[in-house]
């Protein structure tokens, strides 16, 4: 497994790295993002979702809806929070395995997946490292995130 550490010392600078990750990404991609309540994991997924948007929308979180689904220039996204799932079957019950490779997919609570989660993805852990400051550690196996990171330092 790859690791890359990176320190967000804004709200602004997640805002930019879900921007900066966001066009490159396609359908049947999948990013697990972890972390406390209050981490940052639904607004990195909403500066992510917006930026994709011609039209940029107001961006629930799906606590209570579970999912929320958009439509982007390369298909579907999927939004994702399954804290409140109690089973992985549940999972299976709301169409998300099929969704991991037909859509892009944001998965916050990922740890719900159980076994279902997929091989590869890449993982986005989020901590708290001041009032508006975050570290967020992305790791991967799917060699296709190497390139994708990459890019983002260009």
């Amino acid at each position: 497994m790859t690791t890359r550490a990176l320190s967000l010392p804004s709200s602004d600078a997640t805002c930019a790295l879900a921007a900066s990750l966001a066009p490159r990404l396609r359908p049947g991609d999948v990013l697990l993002l972890d972390g406390g309540i209050g981490a940052g994991k639904t607004h990195f997924a909403r500066c992510l979702i917006q930026s994709l948007q011609e039209d940029p929308e107001d961006v629930p979180s799906p606590t209570f809806t579970l999912v929320q689904v958009y439509d982007v220039p390369t298909g579907e996204l999927w939004h994702t929070d399954l804290y409140r799932l109690s089973d992985p079957d549940q999972v299976v019950e709301l169409g998300l395995t099929e969704a991991f490779e037909e859509a892009i997919c944001l998965v916050e609570w990922p740890d719900r997946l159980e076994d279902l989660t997929p091989k590869a993805a890449l993982s986005l852990s989020f901590e708290v490292t001041g009032d508006d400051s975050r570290r967020v550690t992305l790791s991967w196996q799917d060699p296709r995130w190497d390139a994708l990171l990459e890019a983002l330092d260009a």
